[in-house]
Parts: C-alpha cells; structure tokens; sequence
C-alpha cells in the first residue's frame, strides 16, 4: 500500500512535463481526447487500445498492465471550457486560457461522481501526451489514471 501512496505522490512531479490539447497557432479551436485507464500490478497483457501510450504509462506509473475504463472527448476554442465524461462517473473539468501558438494552459478539474479527485493547472504542448496518477480503486492495488491526448 505504501508503495502505491508512493507512487501516486510521485506522480505530481511527472505532471509537469505536460499533457496535450491542439490549438492552432492563432489560439483556434482544438480538441482534447481523455482515456480513463485503470493501471493494475496484476501481470497480462495491457488492453490493446492503449498499445500507443503504454511506454509513457509503464515509465510514469510503473504497473503491470493498463485496461481502458472509459473515454471523451471535448472540443476547446482558444480560451474555453468544457466538460469530459469518461464513464464510471468519472468528469473532467477544462478551462483553457488563449493560446500563445506554442501551448496553452489549461486547469483540470478531475471528479469521481462530483467529488473532486485533482484540480490542477496545466501548460500543453502539442503532441506529448500526459498521464494524471489518480487515486486507488478498490482493495487490489489498482490506480485509476487519465490520459490527455490532442486530436
């Protein structure tokens, strides 16, 4: 359990790095694509569907394997809000403040069935996607995490 606590904390140090909403150069509309993936230390294969981020997710959460629990996507123009459900009651919250054409920065507002999981500030940079480290989900050692992807 320990080890979980740890690396769920450590996990606030990765955000930094970023995570990905497309914006034109001129602060134009974009869209952000959410995964809610549940990262177990349970050994199999990770779901296929995430096959494209499962180098970030291993190097970032260090699990086992990854099983998708649910997606959204939400279109944002230049400075907006707007709202991704993701399934199993889980909502993120986007604010994207203007776009310089090299990122935006975007606050998220992540919840579990209107309980707030993380709200945290955010600069994207395009194609980097970024992995949110969650809370644990029931009593086998699992985590519930995000991905945020441009489309």
């Amino acid at each position: 359990m320990k080890s979980i606590l740890l690396k769920v904390v450590g996990l606030a140090a990765v955000l930094v790095g970023g995570c990905v909403v497309a914006f034109a150069a001129d602060g134009g509309p974009g869209s952000v694509r959410a995964m809610l993936v549940l990262a177990s230390n349970q050994r199999g294969e990770s779901d296929g569907r995430l096959s494209a981020y499962e180098p970030t997710l291993r190097r970032i959460l260090r699990f086992e394997s990854y099983t998708l629990a649910g997606e959204g996507t939400a279109s944002l123009a230049g400075a907006g809000k707007a709202a991704v459900k993701l399934g199993r009651g889980h909502t993120l919250e986007l604010d994207a403040e203007k776009s310089d054409g090299k990122g935006v920065r975007l606050k998220v507002n992540w919840q579990d069935g209107g309980r707030s999981l993380m709200n945290t500030g955010l600069v994207l940079r395009p194609g980097v996607p970024a992995v949110l480290g969650g809370p644990a989900h029931g009593k086998g050692g699992e985590v519930w995490a995000v991905i945020l992807v441009a489309n």
